[in-house]
């Protein structure tokens, strides 16, 4: 039992990353952002292949820098050169699968071997539970930088932007930055998610990133319908909760094996599609309850 709490609290703070990349993408802009699952392998490819060179805290530094140039790029083919949304992810994911591999020599994987990292780093200092600890304290500190950029004067401007474009337009802000600029924030994230996996597992692979973002909106979805979403804090809070609840769950099916390893990706799939359809089944269950009450008074 331990370690399946250990597990979904170390994994539950490193994906809760990428749904908070989320909130902000999809959320507060309004934004599908399918350029996620790329950009958290190009995090992992970087800050791994960097590690193996002996530098792995400039790592994380570098795979964050990465992922605010793969969401710029994004944002850019939204805005300077009018292609939907949902296109400009999907163009630059299909573009960032061939740097991933660029970055990891056009291998289709790379190990550290004998190399540190920052979580044996850490270790090496004395820092207890640095597998669980470090991932909690870059969560928080995230959690916590977003939720005081969104209340400054462009954090507000981005949230007009998702609300509505038009209107921020009539008021001499230009959406394009504000996209630019919330694109890139989410990017950083989820890049950073990806770099600590990475070194977190000691490696990287070309498919590591497939379905992160599936992943990411269940445990968004889950956060929301638990905890709610009428201000920002609660919004954080949710994003923490649905990713840790997710993770529990897969690590006790994992642990228990109530289902056969070859169905796990079926299980993963009935998980995610009741996660995501779980508001509307509690709407349609409030509905039938109201009515009830109704024909009986």
């Amino acid at each position: 039992m331990y370690y399946i709490a250990q597990t979904a609290l170390q994994l539950g703070f490193i994906y809760g990353l990428v749904s908070l990349a989320l909130f902000l993408s999809f959320r507060v802009l309004d934004i599908a952002d399918l350029s996620t699952d790329g950009t958290f392998v190009l995090g992992m490819a970087v800050s791994v292949a960097i590690a193996a060179k002996g530098h792995p805290f400039l790592a994380l530094l570098l795979a964050m820098i990465s992922g605010m140039l793969s969401g710029t790029v994004t944002a850019v083919l939204q805005t300077r050169l009018g292609i939907p949304s949902i296109l400009a992810g999907i163009i630059t994911n299909t573009g960032l699968y061939t740097i991933n591999l660029a970055v990891m020599g056009f291998s289709s994987n790379i190990a550290l071997m004998k190399q540190s990292t920052v979580f044996s780093v850490l270790q090496q200092l004395g820092i207890p539970a640095v597998t669980v600890l470090l991932p909690l304290v870059l969560f928080t500190l995230a959690a916590f930088l977003l939720k005081n950029f969104l209340n400054t004067r462009l954090g507000l401007s981005i949230r007009a932007t998702g609300d509505n474009r038009d209107m921020v337009s009539a008021s001499s802000i230009d959406p394009r930055f504000t996209i630019t600029v919330g694109l890139a924030y989410a990017n950083i994230m989820t890049a950073l998610a990806g770099a600590l996996v990475g070194q977190l597992q000691r490696s990287a692979d070309i498919n590591s990133g497939t379905g992160v973002v599936v992943v990411g909106l269940a445990c968004l979805i889950i956060g929301e319908t638990i905890v709610g979403r009428k201000t920002i804090g609660r919004n954080i809070l949710a994003v923490l909760v649905g990713s840790i609840l997710y993770r529990f769950l897969y690590a006790i099916i994992l642990k228990t094996r109530l289902f056969p390893i070859e169905c796990l990706k079926l299980v993963t799939a009935v998980i995610i599609a009741l996660a995501i359809a779980m508001p509307n089944i509690k709407a349609s269950y409030d509905l039938r309850k109201e009515r009830s009450h109704a024909g009986n008074a």
